[in-house]
């Protein structure tokens, strides 16, 4: 029996995705499915989200360069540009609890056998070329409002961003730029990655029906938007610990919301 045996079944081109509607009302119901798939192996969530902010810290620093410091903030915003990827492995873990099927952590590892998995490979590679260019952006401003050389101390960086006028400027001009950079990956992945772990689709028709997901329940996702942003805050405020909550309960969450929104007919 094939190691993906479980995965055959749901691996199905030849079926039409069906967009539901979802009431506003529904996404307490979703986040509560997230928390109970986090409750029942919490040490799976935590290690994931370790993984990827290490991974991305990692990547930021190798081409920041030593004073990655002005760019902190933005590097924590731009988390949220590769975190449906690294969520993958959520999506799987919530794929597999769903079904009964085991749950052990190196399962996450399976989304290398997913139906579509190089339609995930190559989201996962546009995704990262937006995090760089989010990031390549974030400095090009930097250096727009700022023409003194950067602090190398957060203490003076922080009197520096939040303490004058050119800093007020970069956080509203940065905060607009970041917000379209968002929303963009939003509604282009918070249905076609777990559309294309679940199902055998080729990129163009996962992304096609995440967009059409997002426009015949703009109002429920726009809310789920909100909601992940603003949890995503909370969770990086005290020192970032909360994130190891935060990001693997969304990422549960957001399989849950997908099986909400689509559906397939033969």
């Amino acid at each position: 029996m094939s190691a993906r045996t479980d995965v055959s079944a749901d691996a199905r081109g030849s079926e039409t995705p069906v967009i539901n509607i979802i009431r506003p009302a529904e996404l307490s119901s979703v986040l509560k499915q997230g928390l109970a798939d986090f409750e029942a192996k919490p040490t799976h969530g935590v290690f994931l989200t370790l993984i990827y902010a290490l991974i991305a810290l990692f990547a930021a620093l190798i081409g920041l360069g030593e004073n990655f410091l002005p760019l902190l903030f933005p590097l924590v915003g731009g988390l949220a540009l590769i975190g449906p990827l690294a969520a993958c492995g959520l999506y799987e873990l919530s794929r597999r609890r769903e079904q009964g099927l085991n749950y052990a952590w190196y399962h996450v590892f399976d989304v290398a056998r997913a139906p579509s998995r190089w339609g995930i490979a190559a989201m996962g590679c546009v995704l990262a070329a937006l995090f760089v260019a989010w990031l390549m952006t974030a400095e090009l401003l930097y250096g727009v409002f700022f023409a003194e050389p950067a602090p190398t101390e957060l203490a003076s960086l922080m009197q520096q961003i939040f303490m004058s006028p050119a800093g007020w400027q970069l956080l509203a001009v940065g905060s607009g730029i970041g917000f379209i950079y968002s929303v963009v990956v939003y509604m282009a992945t918070v249905v076609s990655l777990p559309m294309m772990l679940h199902h055998k689709v080729g990129v163009g028709r996962a992304v096609m029906t995440s967009l059409k997901a997002v426009q015949a329940n703009w109002q429920a996702m726009a809310m789920w938007y909100l909601l992940v942003i603003g949890l995503m805050l909370l969770g990086a405020l005290p020192l970032f610990v909360g994130l190891g909550i935060v990001v693997p309960v969304l990422g549960h969450a957001t399989w849950h919301l997908y099986r909400r929104a689509v559906t397939y007919r033969d």
